[in-house]
């Protein structure tokens, strides 16, 4: 049984859908301040555009991209993602428009999470950090600032964070790094987030697993250059909220089932057994019933791809997700994936209560 404290998951991660019009406006109904933003335009080629309240407003960066972060109002043509709101996010305009993120008619989706709504100092490691820590969820995002030697640095969660994603907010060619304990027990192996590789063992993280207060860094430009700032998404998982995993395909349209504990609301995979194979995102509100054919690709700029057939795609079901086909994006034989997952709802609520199926 999954008991968990979190019997409300959109309460901590809520995906919005809308449609542009064009204009600057607060895009609202996610039920909370959110403190990481991330919109991606599902009707056309266009950036994924990421915010964050510990960076600050009007500054983004784009998973599909290795560029710098960017100031939208005065960077971009065509805007972004200026601040959070009370209940939802603000979209503001470049040069010229907001079309960005807000091109009238085109239709967006936005996922949502909660941090701590405020930054505090943190002094645990070596380097020195600002976090928003939400530890009942087990998200915090970091900001800190490379020294280039072995370091450490502090993350807020009061437990081991299983999922580190990184950026370097000042390389024009500063690639997105994945870390996880999924990938490897002591972090020798890592992901690159804005690519299609397999996993690589590269000793990024001092071959050695954050802690209940810190993490690892080595002397890598993308997470330690000197002088660079890093934002860094780190992950804790909490049942029947988040679960962090791998599995393995079987290349059958009767798919591997993978347990989460959890009604899925959102789910990223990656292939890490080869490369090429892009990242994929799928959720509850684009899809709301089974099938799940509506994908994104973090790494990509394309739109959504609605391609999938009922033999290609994967089910949320009550407790996971199972896969329906042999695409070798989610269901290759012999293939290792790893995947995120978050919660629609528990499969079994704190006080011992079945969850309704899917």
């Amino acid at each position: 049984m999954a008991y968990t404290p979190i019997d409300k998951s959109d309460d901590y991660f809520n995906t919005v859908l809308y449609t542009g019009n064009g204009s600057v406006r607060t895009i609202t109904g996610v039920g909370f301040q959110p403190d990481w933003v991330w919109v991606k335009d599902r009707s056309s080629a266009n950036y994924h555009y990421l915010y964050d309240s510990v960076r600050g407003n009007n500054l983004n960066i784009f998973s599909n991209d290795v560029s710098a972060e960017v100031n939208v109002t005065t960077g971009q043509n065509s805007g972004g993602i200026g601040s959070q709101a009370s209940d939802g996010f603000n979209i503001v305009s470049g040069l010229i428009n907001t079309n960005n993120v807000n091109t009238s008619g085109n239709l967006y989706a936005s996922w949502n999470w909660l941090a701590g709504n405020g930054t505090a100092s943190n002094t645990d490691g070596s380097i020195t950090s600002t976090v928003s820590a939400n530890t009942t969820s087990g998200f915090s995002i970091v900001s800190y600032t490379g020294n280039q030697t072995n370091s450490t640095v502090g993350h807020g969660l009061g437990v081991a964070p299983k999922l580190i994603i990184f950026k370097n907010r000042v390389r024009s060619d500063g690639d997105w790094i994945v870390g996880s304990t999924v990938l490897s027990s002591n972090w020798s192996n890592f992901l690159y987030f804005s690519g299609t590789n397999a996993v690589t063992s590269i000793s990024l993280f001092q071959d050695t697993a954050p802690t209940s207060s810190v993490f690892y860094l080595g002397t890598n430009n993308n997470i330690n250059q000197t002088g660079s700032g890093i934002v860094a998404y780190c992950f804790a998982e909490k049942k029947g909220f988040s679960k962090f995993g791998s599995y393995t395909g079987n290349g059958s349209s009767d798919g591997p089932f993978i347990y989460t504990g959890f009604k899925p609301a959102f789910i990223v995979l990656k292939q890490t057994s080869a490369s090429g194979q892009n990242w994929q995102m799928m959720d509850n509100k684009r899809n709301p019933y089974n099938f799940l054919n509506k994908v994104i690709y973090p790494n990509l700029s394309q739109g959504e791809d609605t391609t999938g057939t009922g033999s290609n795609t994967i089910d949320f079901v009550s407790n996971g997700w199972k896969s329906r086909g042999s695409n070798a994006q989610h269901n290759n034989s012999g293939s290792t994936y790893f995947y995120m997952a978050f919660a629609e709802n528990p499969f079994v609520t704190s006080t011992g209560i079945p969850a309704c199926a899917r």
